[in-house]
């Protein structure tokens, strides 16, 4: 049975919550154990020039950001063991071949070691790809402009997380399957689906390749569906295999730590190190969906965190995890 203090998750949410939070915005909380949802809040989202706003609830979709890297890991790991992806064989790029960039392997680009030049920044007043790709001269063709950043070393060498990287391997997904309308098909189909994602919305770019670094909308439940999923090794809650059996492993192999934050990365999902066993997604503004096996756990946060205020919203989501004990055994 799942096992948790009530109060202290309450506490924890009503401070996280709270219009003065120092973290900044939280719009949703939902902790699931032993495949149950045992506790979750909701707040408000501020209106914008876009939209007006408004109480956010278990049914509205919010922006995964680069939560969707991880989904694009799903994606990767059903055709890899149909056998129709091999991780270190070349990557299937085109505009790469008979160039130096042939070296880099599916694997290399799942582990962000491709070599390629990508600046991730997200401050208009520096240099930044990751705009430069998503809402600049790459916007049409986000894949295009990363695989044509030039290769600045050697690929196996050196690790940096790119936005730009993903989108190349959700175009070579997306190729695989046969193109935009099969994309989106494969995902609701053959992840989203039967994973119990009913929610989950996949955006594309104007060359008709998803937006794999992202954008996938989806409710909060259903981003913990998703984690849920990794939890039970690709198994859903049906019993149906959506992944392959070990492709969760493949998921948190150490790759690297991350000099710039706490945190290690795995294979489009970072790893705490300080929770033994967990992996998690992370997006821009303070997403996050983190497995915590020996919890038989996954939680997710949703919200508008400003980068300044990383490590505390990061620490509220400690006090969370911290919250939730080890399920008795079953006999």
């Amino acid at each position: 049975m799942p096992t948790f203090d009530l109060a202290a998750l309450q506490r924890i949410a009503d401070a996280m919550f709270a219009p003065d939070a120092a973290h900044g915005l939280s719009l949703a909380l939902v902790v699931m154990q032993s495949g149950e949802v045992v506790f979750e809040r909701y707040g408000t989202q501020p209106g914008n020039v876009f939209a007006a706003g408004g109480p956010v609830t278990p049914d509205t979709t919010l922006v995964s950001w680069s939560m969707a890297k991880s989904i694009t890991h799903a994606a990767v790991g059903i055709l890899a063991g149909e056998g129709r992806l091999q991780l270190h064989e070349p990557a299937p790029v085109p505009e790469w071949a008979g160039t130096p960039k042939a070296a880099i392997t599916l694997q290399h680009l799942l582990n962000m070691r491709d070599g390629l030049e990508f600046v991730e920044d997200y401050v208009d007043d520096e240099v930044s790809h990751c705009i430069e790709m998503l809402f600049g001269a790459g916007a049409a063709d986000v894949a295009g402009y990363a695989a044509a950043r030039p290769l600045v070393h050697q690929p196996g060498s050196v690790w940096n997380y790119s936005s730009g990287t993903t989108n190349i391997v959700a175009r070579i997904v997306g190729d695989e399957v046969g193109g935009r309308e099969a994309m989106e098909a494969f995902l609701h189909d053959r992840l989203f689906r039967p994973s119990g994602m009913h929610s989950a919305i996949p955006k594309f770019d104007e060359a008709g390749t998803f937006v794999g670094s992202s954008y996938v909308y989806a409710t909060a439940r259903d981003f913990a569906r998703f984690g849920e999923l990794y939890r039970n090794d690709g198994v859903a809650a049906d019993g149906t295999r959506v992944l392959p059996a070990g492709w969760r492993d493949h998921a948190r192999a150490f790759t690297a730590h991350d000099p710039e934050g706490a945190f290690d990365y795995g294979a489009h999902w970072w790893l705490w190190p300080d929770f033994a066993g967990s992996y998690a997604c992370h997006g821009y503004e303070g997403q996050h969906t983190v497995v915590l096996p020996e919890r038989e756990a996954v939680v997710v946060h949703l919200g508008k965190r400003p980068a300044a205020q990383r490590v505390l919203l990061e620490d509220r989501l400690r006090d969370v995890f911290t919250a939730l004990t080890q399920p008795a055994t079953r006999t």
